[in-house]
């Protein structure tokens, strides 16, 4: 699987997007997924610099989530902005790599992304509900580089 776009079909891609719908419903926050070949530097720092040009550090209440795989490298990194990164518990995104790596080990990339999300926003919903008046911020399709 070399090309970002064999890494989920259209179906599954379309799953993804659902289930980012879903985990955002009952939150004010927002979770995205950014997908890309690789990367020429640490995929923890090019996952910085999508969180930037994605314009998810400027969320009203700083809950962004990112998901950013780096396909060839088979290497993946969840970030947090600073709202929900301060309230989560310690391991909390240690756990929910664990989760989506177990997936992702045995090929099965969507419920990986899935589990994730899922994860995400629960915590989203339980740190940052929804209260009248807050919109959908980012788009929730998957962006690929």
């Amino acid at each position: 699987m070399s090309k970002v776009e064999d890494f989920l079909t259209a179906a599954e891609e379309q799953e993804v997007v659902e289930a980012i719908r879903l985990a955002e419903q009952n939150t004010s926050g927002e979770i995205r997924v950014h997908i890309e070949k690789t990367t020429s530097i640490a995929a923890f720092d090019r996952a910085m610099e999508v969180f930037h040009l994605l314009k998810m550090d400027n969320t009203k209440l700083q809950n962004g989530v990112l998901i950013y795989l780096a396909v060839d490298d088979h290497s993946f990194v969840i970030c947090g902005d600073k709202g929900i990164d301060a309230v989560v518990p310690n391991d909390f995104w240690d756990c929910t790599r664990d989760a989506m790596q177990e997936q992702f080990k045995i090929g099965n990339f969507k419920q990986g992304l899935i589990n994730g999300i899922t994860r995400a926003g629960e915590k989203l919903q339980h740190y940052f509900p929804w209260e009248h008046g807050d919109t959908d911020e980012l788009s929730n399709e998957i962006s690929k580089g």
